[in-house]
C-alpha cells in the first residue's frame, strides 16, 4: 500500500513553451500539446468525501475555450466506475487565457475495502496533433482508501513479532504479547509497555501529516533492554538502545489496527557509540481482550 511512486511533469516551468495559439504548428517551441500533468499519481479517498482534481495542462494559452473529452479505459483499470468512483464529467474545459483544467473525480469511501488501492486509466480524446509522443494521452490515477486516524485503534493488547527477538531472544520466541496505551500528554504517541522485555517501555510516535504516507517511529532514542538479557554480557553501559531506522520505511495502516516499524538497535558507553546491533523489523497487530487472554493461557 504504502510504497507508491509519483512521477511529476512540471509544465508551468517551461516558460519558453507558453505562447499564443497559431494556425500552423511547425516550430517545436510554438507547438500546442495537451496532456495529463502526472503520468501516475495517488489520491486519498477519505471518509467525508471530497473531490479529487486530476490536472490536464497545455503547452500554450489560447484566447478561446478548449473542450477535451476524457474516456476511462476499463481494461487497464482496477477501479469500477459507478462503484468505486464517479466522474463529474467526461469532458473538461481549458478556459481562454489558461493552460490548465482539472478533471473532477469523487471516490466512494464505503465501496472500497480496508487498505485497498485501485487504479483508473484515463485517456484524452483529441486531435492527434495535440498529443506529445513523449508523454502520450494516458494517465493512471490511483485511489487509496484513507481512514481517519484514531489513536484508540492502536491501544490495548497487541502481538509483537520482531526479527530482533528472533535473533537474540534466549527463549527462542520471536513474538510476545504487548499492552499499549495512549500517551497522557502526546496525542500522536502511544506507550508500549514491556515492549521487548519486561520493565522497559517505549514510546511510538505517529506522523499523520500526509494521509498517503502514514509513518510511525520510536519517539527519539530509547532504552529497550539491558544487554545481559539478550547478549549474556555487557559490551557497553549495559543497555540496548533503539531509534527509528534511517534505512527502511515504517508505517501504520489507517484502516486497520497494525503497524510496521523498523528500528536500529545499538549500544553505547559514556554516551559514545560502541557498535550497531542491527536494523530490525517489528510488526504490531492489535487484538481483542479475549484473544489476548487466549494467547496468555497458551503461554505467550
Amino acid at each position: 500500500m504504502r510504497h507508491l511512486q509519483h512521477i511529476f511533469l512540471s509544465i508551468l516551468a517551461a516558460g519558453a513553451l507558453l505562447c499564443s495559439c497559431e494556425e500552423h504548428y511547425i516550430e517545436y517551441s510554438d507547438a500546442e500539446y495537451i496532456m495529463f500533468a502526472d503520468t501516475l499519481r495517488a489520491y486519498a479517498v477519505v471518509q467525508d468525501g471530497g473531490e479529487i482534481s486530476v490536472p490536464v495542462v497545455s503547452t500554450v494559452t489560447c484566447d478561446y475555450d478548449r473542450v477535451i473529452a476524457v474516456e476511462v479505459i476499463d481494461s487497464e483499470s482496477s477501479a469500477i466506475e459507478g462503484l468505486h468512483y464517479t466522474l463529474e464529467s467526461n469532458t473538461l474545459t481549458i478556459p481562454a487565457g489558461s493552460n490548465r483544467a482539472d478533471l473532477k473525480i469523487r471516490g466512494r469511501f464505503d465501496s472500497m475495502e480496508s487498505g485497498e488501492d485501485l487504479d483508473i486509466c484515463l485517456n484524452l480524446l483529441m486531435n492527434d496533433r495535440l498529443s506529445w509522443d513523449l508523454y502520450g494521452t494516458k494517465t493512471k490515477v490511483r485511489l487509496v482508501k484513507v481512514c481517519p486516524f484514531n489513536i484508540e485503534n492502536f491501544c490495548g493488547w497487541c502481538v509483537l513479532s520482531s526479527t530482533f527477538l528472533q535473533t537474540y531472544n534466549p527463549y527462542g520466541s520471536y513474538q510476545r504479547l504487548v499492552h499499549t496505551k495512549a500517551h497522557p500528554t502526546r496525542p500522536d504517541c502511544i506507550i508500549c509497555e514491556n515492549w521487548m522485555l519486561d520493565g522497559y517501555d517505549i514510546v511510538l510516535r505517529f506522523d499523520t501529516s500526509d494521509p498517503l504516507n502514514p509513518t510511525v517511529e520510536p519517539d527519539g532514542e530509547q532504552i529497550i533492554s539491558d544487554e545481559g538479557s539478550f547478549f549474556g554480557m555487557n559490551h557497553g553501559d549495559g543497555r540496548i538502545r533503539a531509534i527509528g531506522s534511517s534505512l527502511y520505511d515504517s508505517y501504520y495502516n489507517t484502516c486497520g489496527s497494525y503497524l510496521f516499524v523498523w528500528t536500529a538497535m545499538y549500544v553505547k558507553n559514556l554516551d559514545t557509540m560502541i557498535g550497531t546491533v542491527g536494523h530490525f523489523y517489528n510488526v504490531m497487530e492489535w487484538i481483542s481482550d479475549e484473544e489476548a487472554e487466549r494467547l496468555r493461557n497458551e503461554g505467550m
